[in-house]
């Protein structure tokens, strides 16, 4: 398979996987707590990754031990929180598109801070991919006048932080296999979340009791494999063989996935927002258009 069409299959599958997150994440809130959710996805899929990729932690340089713990922190720790917690006020579907700003912030990050240059082109279509995503974010907002959407801050902070992250992979991590990045992102973090998981009451008869507990914890084991688990080793694969805007624009297509899922759910889905994810889809092949052509 050629490298273009490669990438582009990459991207397609992982928009499919991630699309469909947010509303396993709304699904398993009712059944856990936002920090119950965050802690097991990242326990659950530590799990997954140790049986697959513990044979390739030996492989691991030292030198390479604090980017792929900070990668874990940014990439996988906080935003399983953040995500879970932005959920309790807004629809799935309006949080898959302010996830969408992570593009623009791997732009902004890779230039400012990792020295890693962009083209014209891609600025331009990194816009045109975020005026879609306003659009989105606006009709969403006419259409959910209850929402608290103060609560978009965890998901916008989030969205700094992966895109930090994909930086650091392309920079400092690209040596590194992706099963490899995926296994060491979590030993990093499994502990930290098992120690949260114990303070939330998660172990108690009370929350064992709940009517949507067992569906919950479902939701939460198919999330965690395909949507982190996963879904982390073929992002870090993706990371590698194109660039950090490339794999970033995933964010661009997912929430197209995630509004067809909360139309399905009974979230308000109208005309307006589907032309703004024909401009979202515009904005992803303008940037890198001529990108893809070097990278072949």
């Amino acid at each position: 398979m050629s490298g273009i069409s490669s990438k582009w299959l990459y991207l397609f599958i992982l928009s499919l996987i991630w699309g469909s997150s947010f509303i396993l994440i709304k699904k398993a809130l009712l059944g856990l707590t936002p920090y119950q959710l965050g802690a097991l996805r990242v326990v659950i899929t530590g799990i997954f990754l140790f049986l697959m990729g513990f044979k390739t932690i030996k492989t691991i340089k030292t030198a390479d031990w604090k980017w792929l713990i900070i990668s874990g922190i940014l990439g996988s720790f906080i935003p399983s929180f953040f995500f879970a917690i932005a959920e309790t006020e807004i629809d799935s579907a309006v949080v898959s598109v302010l996830n969408s700003l992570v593009p623009l912030n791997a732009i902004l990050l890779g230039f400012a801070v990792f020295k890693i240059t962009s083209t014209k082109r891609q600025i331009i279509g990194v816009i045109i991919g975020f005026i879609g995503t306003t659009l989105l974010i606006l009709k969403g907002a006419d259409l959910n006048p209850n929402q608290n959407y103060w609560y978009a801050i965890f998901v916008i902070l989030s969205t700094l932080m992966y895109a930090t992250n994909v930086n650091i992979i392309k920079k400092y991590l690209q040596h590194v296999k992706p099963l490899t990045i995926a296994t060491g992102n979590f030993v990093g973090i499994f502990i930290p979340s098992i120690i949260v998981l114990l303070f939330t009451d998660f172990f108690s008869e009370e929350t064992f009791n709940q009517p949507d507990f067992k569906m919950a914890m479902v939701y939460i084991t198919v999330l965690s494999f395909f949507g982190t688990a996963l879904a982390k080793i073929l992002f870090n694969k993706l990371v590698q063989m194109s660039t950090p805007v490339f794999a970033s624009s995933v964010t661009y297509l997912m929430p197209i996935v995630a509004l067809m899922w909360g139309f399905l759910d009974g979230e308000t889905f109208s005309w307006l927002q589907a032309i703004a994810s024909v401009i979202i889809l515009l904005g992803v092949y303008l940037s890198h258009k001529n990108q893809s052509k070097k990278t072949q």
